[in-house]
């Protein structure tokens, strides 16, 4: 059902309010360079720091901008599962296309209790939803075999699997066979999971490259491997520069390098240090970015 480059675009900031301006201009700018939908209050776009108000404003602003050229997946995760489906029905409300879901973060529930959020939001819910698995940041693996119990949901459509493991990955696809989609959640590993299976990345680095994550995608589409392996290659240090510091740091950090919009993070994030933002800067430059 979502396939491609599907960005997980940031929350521009100014003053600590969203700049409401600027995402509507940076929703442009991926739909010109051929980005195939977009993830709003993901981790990238600091759904952590938003409030309730602002969360569905962000999804709002970007529905309304996308205006329904490309899918819109909203960020609607949350360690309550309550709350993750309050959260998910405004966004069906809104109109979004789609909805992702974070594992349940600080709590460590078990595989069971994973399989029961998942199972109580896609039962509440009734919008495509993708799971959402990225151990680093939440403390919980979502394992291949309660992915693929999971996978009997008809809401379940796909998951995000950021393990940065093509084993876990292989495993997913092996399991549930057509039953739902992989998505890659790592850039820097989106061609040899395509060439396991997977359908395309929700990506950090296409807030800066949208033309080349989409070209590397359309070029395995279009059977062109040596193209897509070659752009795997040519992108893998701005991929890597991504996460000199968390995300998303460094993809604020160059997109204010770039002008398109402040480079400003919420607390507890802190902006990038002098030899980390000197490093990223190198980089850019390297890519003819700035």
């Amino acid at each position: 059902m979502f396939k491609g480059s599907i960005v997980a675009i940031v929350t521009p900031f100014t003053n600590g309010a969203v700049d409401e301006e600027k995402l509507r201009q940076l929703v442009e700018f991926q739909i010109e360079n051929g980005t195939d939908a977009i993830v709003p209050c993901g981790t990238t776009g600091e759904s952590s720091t938003l409030d309730y108000q602002e969360h569905d404003r962000v999804i709002e602003i970007v529905i309304h901008q996308v205006n329904k050229r490309v899918p819109v997946i909203a960020g609607t995760g949350s360690n309550s599962t309550r709350e993750a489906i309050e959260i998910s029905g405004h966004a069906k409300k809104l109109g979004a296309d789609g909805c992702l879901l974070v594992t349940p973060y600080y709590n460590k529930p078990t595989q069971e209790g994973l399989y029961r959020h998942y199972s109580a939001v896609a039962e509440a819910v009734a919008i495509p939803q993708i799971l959402y698995n990225v151990p680093g940041r939440t403390g919980v693996n979502l394992l291949p075999e309660t992915v693929a119990r999971l996978s009997a949901h008809s809401n379940i459509v796909a998951i995000k699997e950021a393990t940065g493991s093509l084993q876990q990955a292989s495993e997913i696809l092996d399991l549930c066979g057509d039953k739902i989609d992989v998505l890659s959640g790592d850039d820097f590993i989106t061609f040899p999971m395509m060439a396991c299976g997977a359908k395309g990345v929700i990506s950090v680095t296409a807030n800066i490259m949208p033309k080349e994550i989409a070209s590397l995608v359309d070029a395995f589409y279009a059977g062109d491997m040596e193209t897509a392996r070659q752009l795997h290659l040519k992108t893998l240090k701005i991929n890597n520069a991504m996460f000199i510091e968390s995300n998303p740091v460094p993809v604020k950090t160059a997109l204010g390098l770039m002008g398109k919009c402040s480079d400003e993070v919420r607390l507890p994030l802190a902006p990038m240090s002098d030899a980390n933002k000197a490093k990223l800067a190198a980089i850019m430059k390297e890519y003819k970015l700035i």
